[in-house]
């Protein structure tokens, strides 16, 4: 605790900083992040929406922007890492390297709440299916996260 006098009182200030609410005993940090839960599911009780918050709306928010391709958000065509594109090319190191740089790209400029960002991809079931997993850091929480892409192409 630390007093700094005033003119007429003295007022005392809290220089501590405290990991939960004590008034709803919530991590502001967790709570820092929400997002739109797009599977819409209704809380069985409220009747309204459930919003994801902290870690699960960043996961949803990398998850949203892998799965969109260019051209899909109005006023904004370079949003989306385009990863359709590349499913009926080649399975060879190329096509994994151009995969890890698009999820990257997109990824590094359009999500400031992620940093350390590290990609795998992998070829499965007769290389037609792709496993992309995107691990990463979550700059406010310090913990590290990831998230698992299936991508598979249907002949």
């Amino acid at each position: 605790m630390a007093t700094y006098p005033t003119t007429g009182s003295s007022r005392t200030y809290s220089d501590q900083r405290t990991s939960t609410d004590s008034t709803t005993g919530a991590d502001p940090i967790t709570n820092r992040y929400s997002d739109l839960n797009l599977q819409m599911i209704p809380h069985p009780q409220k009747r309204d929406i459930v919003p994801l918050k902290g870690e699960l709306a960043v996961k949803n928010a990398v998850k949203n922007l892998l799965l969109t391709n260019f051209y899909e958000r109005p006023f904004n065509s370079t949003l989306g890492a385009n990863l359709r594109s590349l499913l009926f090319e080649p399975a060879d190191t190329i096509t994994k390297l151009a995969l890890e740089n698009g999820v990257k790209n997109v990824l590094t400029n359009h999500e400031p709440r992620i940093d350390n960002i590290n990609v795998v991809v992998t070829t499965h079931q007769n290389e037609s299916e792709y496993r992309i997993t995107v691990i990463f850091s979550i700059k406010a929480i310090d913990e590290i996260s990831e998230v698992e892409i299936n991508l598979r192409r249907l002949r």
